[in-house]
């Protein structure tokens, strides 16, 4: 509190006096100004970077706050752009421009009335709630009251959601009703007959040594009834809410262009997300472009399979046939630690610089699990006891290929999504905007390079886990396809479906599961495709311009050292390291 005060301080005098503030004080002020907003608007998201001042609050939902919330954005906003980035240090660059786009988007969102629809297919707040037991602290007595305090304001929490949910249905702004088939699992999951089946009952099956026992007691009991009286009590009203009200006055149409303003809304998002100045047909045009390249390696691998028979008969072949899939959850597990492990052991020759905090595999929790895609990266809360987590979708195990393991483990593990987030947490010296935003394209972009990276470390030696690979490679050019088509050329939800179907080895129920998840998250499945051509561009140019000199190592230290960044931004970054390593080669 006191280096809050202190730097407010600062800020006053530097622009209240008459003379020019510095511009790297200034613009360090700004921003971390626009990070503690960020911080006390959205106590969830400061609990999962460690700020644990706001841990029994949850944030304000209402309309009303969303109006204050656009006019203090607004406001930094436009005192950050008046710095010109010529006259500001590299790092200081960095982080205006890193700051002026999460604005930019906060800004659009509020605009664009996105906040009135606070979930997509299969996650929302209501999972982000669920959470709770895993992204707090749990050791010491105050811990477990500020959980039970949150447990407690869930019902009124919920209540502010449902208010917006409703302004959405009388304005508009919902959900498309066929994304929302099966969507109770997540609401009816947590609406329990006793406490100890609740996952939110999780922190107190183990006492803390730092807890008396009979203070363990009362809290104990505080939490079984904050679990039965308030968690249960604000599910049932989702629920009900969602069975009775919203899914039946959620809208019949598909894209975000049917949205009031939805035009203008998806060209920002499409923005924000890609981190660039691109349109929607330019986004679609390189997905067409990247489906016929990609569609050409995957007919060289089935000629060398030996297989007897078209594309489509090889698809189906894959989807069918039981080779390809675990017979138990454990197998599968199993199989995605063991390729994991192996990566490790090759990490050291492809980076300098590796994180600190290990991770973990673990199966998807089952209360979202049918509706969930196939793995996902679960970041650590940041300064806590817990690994990262690399969650693998057990459920539904003939839908759960294991020639999509490898691309799968890379992607979401190492060298993928926990090598960077973790390494962009661990940096030092560095404001913590840079250490904790993620940027889609930068970090889904990097995921979908590291799949790839898996070649150059001896992976992919069947031909079948080499089709996986690419098949998760022409997945993510469809995404550029079929994200526009469903969001500004009319398509249909089984136009997108028929076309994912048609060019990947996706299981026919992750091909239903993902289309919900773009048609409901308009823009975001654009960023890997984006991010990574970028990448591989970026890497092509060093290589030429470096020659002998290029060292992978030193590429990837260049490209993961300022965390997640805007792609103009890491450009520009690039271009200094090419300078910087022409200098040193040439002073040999």
């Amino acid at each position: 509190m006191k280096l809050k005060l202190s730097l407010l301080l600062l800020g006053f005098l530097l622009f209240s006096c008459g003379e020019k503030p510095n511009p790297k004080i200034a613009v360090s002020l700004l921003i971390n100004e626009a990070w503690e907003f960020k911080l006390q608007e959205y106590p969830l998201f400061a609990t999962s970077v460690g700020r644990g001042e706001y841990n029994a609050l949850l944030p304000d939902m209402s309309k009303e706050a969303h109006k204050r919330r656009l006019k203090t954005l607004q406001s930094i906003l436009d005192r950050l752009n008046k710095f010109d980035p010529n006259e500001l240090s590299v790092q200081s660059r960095i982080n205006r421009a890193l700051a002026l786009h999460e604005l930019k988007n906060e800004i659009a969102r509020i605009k664009y009335k996105a906040f009135l629809i606070p979930f997509n297919a299969d996650s929302g707040f209501h999972s982000d709630y669920a959470s709770l037991p895993s992204q707090m602290p749990f050791q010491a007595r105050h811990d477990f009251d500020n959980y039970i305090e949150r447990m407690r304001k869930g019902p009124a929490y919920f209540r502010q959601q449902i208010e917006l949910l409703k302004l959405g249905i009388q304005d508009g702004y919902t959900l498309p009703r066929i994304v929302m088939n099966g969507f109770d699992i997540s609401t009816k999951s947590h609406i329990v007959n006793h406490w100890e089946k609740s996952v939110f009952y999780a922190p107190f099956q183990k006492r803390s040594e730092k807890i008396a026992p009979d203070q363990w007691q009362a809290l104990l009991k505080a939490g079984q009834n904050a679990i039965m009286d308030s968690v249960v009590a604000a599910y049932q009203l989702l629920d009900n809410f969602l069975l009775n009200e919203y899914i039946p006055n959620a809208r019949t149409t598909t894209g975000a262009s049917d949205l009031p303003n939805g035009k203008e809304f998806y060209e920002s998002q499409v923005q924000y997300f890609t981190t660039l100045d691109i349109t929607p047909d330019e986004a679609h045009q390189i997905g067409l472009t990247e489906v016929a390249r990609i569609k050409n390696k995957m007919e060289a691998i089935i000629k060398l399979t030996g297989f007897n028979g078209n594309f489509k008969a090889f698809l189906k072949f894959l989807r069918t046939d039981k080779r390809f899939y675990a017979k138990t959850p454990e197998q599968l597990l199993k199989e995605a630690a063991y390729i994991c492990k192996k990566m490790d052991g090759k990490l050291p020759s492809l980076f300098k610089t590796l994180p600190r905090l290990p991770y973990a595999v673990a199966p998807v929790p089952d209360h979202i699990a049918p509706k969930y895609t196939s793995g996902r990266y679960i970041g650590a809360r940041y300064g806590g006891i817990d690994p990262g987590y690399y969650w693998v979708n057990t459920y539904a195990l003939d839908k759960r290929p294991l020639y999509t393991l490898e691309a799968l483990s890379f992607h979401e593990a190492v060298p993928g999504h926990h090598l960077q987030i973790a390494l962009a947490q661990e940096m030092q010296n560095l404001p913590a905007i840079r250490r904790f935003t993620y940027l889609s394209a930068f970090g889904e972009g990097w995921a979908l390079y590291a799949e790839k990276l898996g070649l150059e470390a001896g992976f992919y030696t069947d031909p079948y886990s080499n089709f996986g690979r690419l098949t998760y490679e022409m997945w993510r050019a469809c995404r550029l396809v079929v994200d526009t088509g469903l969001h500004s050329k009319g398509w249909s939800r089984k136009q997108a479906m028929d076309y994912l179907a048609a060019n990947t080895a996706l299981p026919l129920h992750e091909v239903r599961t993902e289309t919900d998840r773009y048609i409901s998250w308009p823009g975001q499945a654009l960023s890997y495709k984006i991010g990574e051509l970028k990448i591989q561009e970026l890497r092509k140019k060093a290589e030429k311009q470096l020659g002998g000199a290029f060292d992978i190592r030193t590429f990837h230290e260049a490209i993961l050292r300022n965390g997640s960044i805007p792609l103009s931004t890491l450009e520009q970054e690039i271009d200094n390291y090419i300078k910087r390593a022409s200098k040193i080669e040439k002073a040999k």
